[in-house]
């Protein structure tokens, strides 16, 4: 009897918290509607490091070529010309000769991190105050400028957006969405409500003076990842980390299972290393556990184990699925066995996460290690 109430009542308080969660992100998110730029504008640089061509290219490049904003420089970072993603960006700069943009190519190595050695020449040349880190697969609205400047406020340090998975092409694609959207997203905006904002590297507006006086773009060399630094810097300075209220689509395309293993587990590690006290109650996500707490508990008490299931599922997904409806998200009818695989994969991905060693990214290998014990390696 006592662990079947155990088991039971430990099941309810994970669906509470599941359902809490997507009430919190959801009193955050906005539906996504058109800001006209403000009276007094300032002019923004936008620097977006590229590698490699990619399904949506060409679309992403022409929507940074193509938004409302009176004044802002685009700022493509290669690191290689052979790179073959240089021919397409010099077209585009081609095509747009009112839009100020130019491509710089080069490897700047402050870390190991390839993307930020990337930007580092980028940030160097950029003209205005306020710069935006943006990848080169975010696809930018015409009002992309000003959704992230709207998220500005006199305690802000930092202001970004999650990526919100969109155009999914098949299977695991689907799933891919279901880790960006309604698991990922939904808890970043739940951690914002709760006063614990954390930085997206998708996405990254930045008040250039304040950066510069606290160490520049190097200084976001000190973890593995740029955004964890960058929360880790902002909160250092008793400023919060801001989200849009409408966070930008990342088109999918095709996905394969081996693609969003290596990504997550990836993201994964990421986060242990660099927030290890928010990354261990990561387990408890998702609704493999509250399902297997309920089977026991139903199996000491002697109810139908189907059911169980059932009605535990729904109150995982139902909610979820309604989120998305709610925000304008992607849904499909592969959705719901979509989040049941993505569920099924976050206990790996957990425990994987604990395990050191390379992972690679854009072709390039990182070893994902603790700061400190790095320190302790070169010393020795």
């Amino acid at each position: 009897m006592e662990l079947t109430i155990a088991a039971g009542l430990a099941s309810s308080a994970l669906l509470l918290s599941n359902l809490a969660s997507i009430s919190l992100a959801s009193s955050r998110l906005k539906r996504r509607h058109v800001i006209a730029p403000p009276t007094g504008a300032k002019p923004v640089s936008i620097i977006v490091p590229s590698r490699g061509v990619e399904t949506f290219t060409q679309e992403t490049l022409q929507r940074a070529f193509s938004l409302d904003w009176p004044c802002y420089e685009l700022i493509f970072c290669v690191a290689h010309g052979e790179d073959p993603v240089v021919r397409l960006i010099d077209a585009a700069i081609a095509r747009h000769p009112n839009v100020p943009a130019r491509l710089l190519i080069g490897d700047d190595r402050i870390s190991a991190n390839p993307k930020l050695n990337n930007c580092v020449k980028g940030w160097q040349s950029a003209k205005h105050d306020w710069v935006i880190l943006a990848d080169s697969n975010v696809l930018m609205p015409k009002d992309y400028i000003q959704h992230l400047m709207a998220a500005w406020r006199p305690d802000t340090g930092l202001v970004c957006s999650t990526p919100i998975g969109s155009r999914p092409d098949g299977f695991w694609a689907d799933v891919e969405c279901a880790f960006l959207n309604t698991l990922q997203a939904r808890w970043q905006y739940a951690g914002e409500a709760l006063g614990l904002g954390f930085a997206q590297g998708k996405s990254m507006l930045w008040n250039k003076p304040m950066l510069d006086a606290n160490g520049g773009i190097q200084a976001l060399a000190a973890e593995i990842a740029e955004d964890a630094a960058a929360t880790k810097l902002v909160n250092g300075l008793s400023l919060n980390v801001n989200l849009v209220a409408s966070p930008f689509e990342q088109p999918l395309g095709q996905r394969s299972f081996a693609e969003i293993w290596s990504r997550q587990t990836r993201w994964a590690r990421l986060r242990r290393v660099t927030f290890p006290l928010f990354f261990a109650p990561e387990i408890l996500t998702g609704a493999a556990v509250p399902l297997l707490l309920a089977l026991i508990a139903a199996a000491s008490a002697g109810v139908s184990l189907p059911t169980t299931a059932f009605c535990v599922l729904a109150l995982a997904y139902l909610p979820e699925c309604l989120l998305a409806w709610a925000k304008g998200w992607y849904l499909s009818p592969h959705s719901v066995t979509a989040m049941v695989v993505r569920d099924a994969m976050l206990p790996a991905i957990w425990a994987r996460a604990w395990f050191a060693g390379a992972v690679e990214w854009r072709g390039n290998a990182m070893t994902i290690r603790t700061r400190e014990l790095t320190e302790l390696e070169e010393i020795a």
